[in-house]
């Protein structure tokens, strides 16, 4: 049994009978071990991975609107980094991603456009858009969403909300961090990897540093804002 099914059977147990465990979102060294290890193989002994980036704008590779620069974007750079890890893999970065979309419409096509890809590892991120929806049809979207995955043994990965300049993000519980703290929250209780892009942000911000610098314009970062979620993406991926 994978661990991702592991995690998700002794979650649901321990709902059943009662017992209240200590949440924690899965560790970056064991939560992708055997997607590692294929990695590391070489022809002919290797397959294809299928890395499945889902949400909105920001993986689909938006700059400043209308213009979509794709190898900019956070998938494209994940690739970029992980062929230098691993140099025989043969990956596939599959975006599903759309401009101005949130979890509501990604929850609604994700068996018939997501899941017919057989990911790897599938990444989900909507929290930046999710704020017209509210935090609990946010929960309730990204929690099908999650369920749906696990069923089939796919490992998930979160992505809080990266930045919004318009959002103070060193002012306490506002509207991103409130989104941020929601998408933490469910990594934790079902067990699944988490990239915390909010952080990387609002680190830049506690540096004293222009957060424009990092922005292609108010809600899209430029391709170094995606090198700060690459980055945080690709802590699960060390050999």
């Amino acid at each position: 049994m994978n661990y991702t099914r592991s995690v998700f059977l002794v979650w649901l147990v321990c709902s059943c009978i009662g017992v209240v465990a200590q949440p924690a979102h899965a560790d970056t060294a064991g939560y992708l071990r055997d997607i590692r290890i294929e990695l590391q193989k070489k022809w002919p002994a290797n397959r294809t991975i299928n890395l499945v980036f889902h949400g909105h704008s920001v993986p689909a590779g938006y700059g400043r609107t209308p213009e979509v620069n794709i190898f900019d974007s956070y998938p494209y750079q994940v690739l970029r980094r992980l062929k230098q890890l691993y140099p025989y893999a043969v990956i596939n970065v599959i975006v599903t991603a759309i401009g101005g979309e949130n979890s509501t419409q990604g929850a609604q096509r994700f068996e018939k456009e997501v899941l017919i890809h057989r990911p790897d590892v599938l990444f989900i991120d909507y929290a930046l858009n999710d704020r017209k929806i509210g935090l609990q049809k946010a929960k309730e979207n990204m929690e099908d969403m999650i369920h749906k995955a696990l069923q089939q043994n796919i490992p998930v990965i979160l992505l809080t909300p990266s930045a919004d300049v318009n959002v103070p993000l060193l002012q306490a519980h506002n509207e991103l961090e409130q989104f941020a703290d929601q998408i933490r929250q469910l990594a934790a209780k079902y067990g699944v990897g988490l990239a915390d892009s909010y952080s990387m942000f609002r680190q830049v911000e506690e540096k004293g540093e222009d957060i424009h610098v990092y922005m292609a314009q108010s809600n899209h970062p430029n391709a170094m804002g995606h090198a700060l979620i690459a980055a945080e993406i690709m802590r699960y991926f060390q050999p």
